[in-house]
C-alpha cells in the first residue's frame, strides 16, 4: 500500500514539474498525452477557457476496431494522426506538447511524431 502511494505521489510531482511551464492558449492549445497499460489518450486543451477542442483515444468507438490493442506504438501513431486531423478540423494548427509525467520515448514519441506528420506544428 505504501509503495503504491509513493509511486503515485512521484507521478503527480513529475506531472506538475512538466506542466509548470506549459499553458494552452487559444492561439496555441496544449496537446496532452496520457498513457495507460492498455490504452493511450490525447487531448487538445485550451487552458484559458478550460475547453477541450479535440480528443482521440484507443477507447473511441470509431477507432477501437481499427487499432486493435491500444498499448503499442502502432496504436499510439494512429491516435496521433487522428487527434491531428480532428484538431485541424477544429481550426488548430499549432500546439504545445504536454507529455505529462511520461518520458518522451516509445508510445509518447510515436504519438507526437505521427501528429507532426499529420500537420500539427510543435
Amino acid at each position: 500500500m505504501d509503495h503504491a502511494r509513493t509511486i503515485l505521489r512521484q507521478r503527480i510531482r513529475r506531472r506538475h514539474r512538466v506542466r509548470r511551464f506549459i499553458r494552452g492558449t487559444a492561439e496555441r492549445p496544449r496537446l496532452s498525452v496520457f498513457r495507460a497499460h492498455k490504452h493511450i489518450y490525447a487531448q487538445i486543451i485550451d487552458d484559458a477557457s478550460g475547453r477541450t477542442l479535440a480528443s482521440a483515444s484507443t477507447v473511441d468507438k470509431q477507432l477501437r476496431d481499427s487499432v486493435g490493442f491500444g498499448g503499442n506504438k502502432d496504436a499510439a501513431a494512429a491516435i496521433g494522426r487522428t487527434v491531428a486531423e480532428r484538431a485541424q478540423a477544429a481550426g488548430v494548427k499549432k500546439v504545445c506538447f504536454d507529455r505529462g509525467e511520461f518520458r518522451y520515448h516509445g508510445r509518447v514519441a510515436a504519438l507526437a511524431d505521427a501528429a507532426r506528420e499529420a500537420g500539427l506544428e510543435f
